[in-house]
């Protein structure tokens, strides 16, 4: 047995079925299913009782997923064990990053962690906050920066930045709409939300979501899995007057001619970033890294 193959077994029994399983390990659904089946050819032995409503372990099935659980949670001990040794004498401080993230949140805190720490090579990785989530329960991120604080057990988390979103608009809509506080986000309500997959980041966009609704917006099609809400296709899509985006004041990306950003009348959307990291990790590099990433910027 591979470890592999436990993580892709837990995962399907914990999510109830292959669909949410592969879209929790960013694997297509019939690779996960022969992963599986494989792993039940092995074991010759069923595993699961596959139904039209799901999926759940046979009586075997059970007893592997909980040897399954611990060798996945001894490995990830094994793997945090050997990185707090690596601090020492150098190593890779590997860090994932959502879109959009604010430059005032990392650079100072890279600035210092290079000052106390300047044997400590950081490696950043642009993942969305459900990316994040798989990576740092595998063992293979020591820091996140993700969108939701994570509901699972075993990790710490701190707040580091709360964003004011406004709205990115055609400039001839927007002024038809700006008032001297900005822009209602009911007068949006005709407008296209340009939205991120769900998958990014559950329960961020469930946020946005009920507060657009709140506010009159009847929601279109879902954006696929997948799929990157990048500024050149924020702007694009909004430059042609039927869609608007969200975004914060302090926007990295300039914004193009034709186009205009606003505030929101009563800032109702808040963007929340939080550093999140193993609990019983004992890597120095990573409490000097959360240390630097200053709650303060959580205005």
């Amino acid at each position: 047995m591979e470890l592999r193959e436990l993580q892709a077994f837990v995962a399907v029994v914990e999510e109830g079925g292959f669909s949410a399983a592969a879209r929790r390990l960013h694997v297509s659904q019939p690779a996960l299913s022969q992963t599986v089946a494989g792993l039940e050819r092995e074991l010759r032995v069923a595993l699961l009782v596959r139904s039209s409503t799901g999926v759940r372990p046979t009586e075997v099935g059970d007893v592997l997923l909980g040897e399954a659980r611990a060798v996945i949670a001894r490995h990830g001990q094994a793997v945090r064990a050997m990185a707090a040794f690596l601090d020492a004498d150098g190593g890779a401080l590997r860090v994932g990053v959502p879109l959009e993230l604010p430059a005032a949140v990392l650079a100072p805190a890279l600035a210092r962690l290079a000052e106390a720490s300047p044997a400590t090579r950081v490696l950043v990785r642009h993942l969305s906050t459900a990316e994040q989530t798989g990576a740092l329960r595998a063992g293979e991120l020591e820091v996140g920066l993700l969108r939701e604080r994570p509901a699972v057990a075993g990790f710490d988390s701190l707040l580091v930045s709360r964003e004011r979103l406004g709205v990115l608009l055609a400039s001839d809509r927007a002024a038809n709409l700006l008032g001297p506080q900005g822009i209602a986000l009911e007068a949006l309500s005709g407008f296209e939300w340009l939205a991120f997959p769900r998958s990014d980041s559950p329960a961020w966009f469930d946020e946005l979501t009920a507060i657009l609704r709140s506010h009159g917006h009847t929601l279109g099609a879902a954006a696929p899995h997948g799929q990157r809400l990048i500024a050149e296709v924020k702007l694009a899509a909004v430059s042609a007057g039927r869609a608007f985006a969200l975004a914060p004041p302090d926007w990295s990306q300039p914004v193009s001619d034709g186009v205009t950003w606003a505030p929101l009348v009563g800032h109702p959307l808040v963007r929340r970033t939080w550093a999140v990291w193993a609990a019983d990790s004992r890597r120095r590099d990573v409490g000097r890294l959360v240390a630097g990433l200053d709650p303060a910027q959580a205005h």
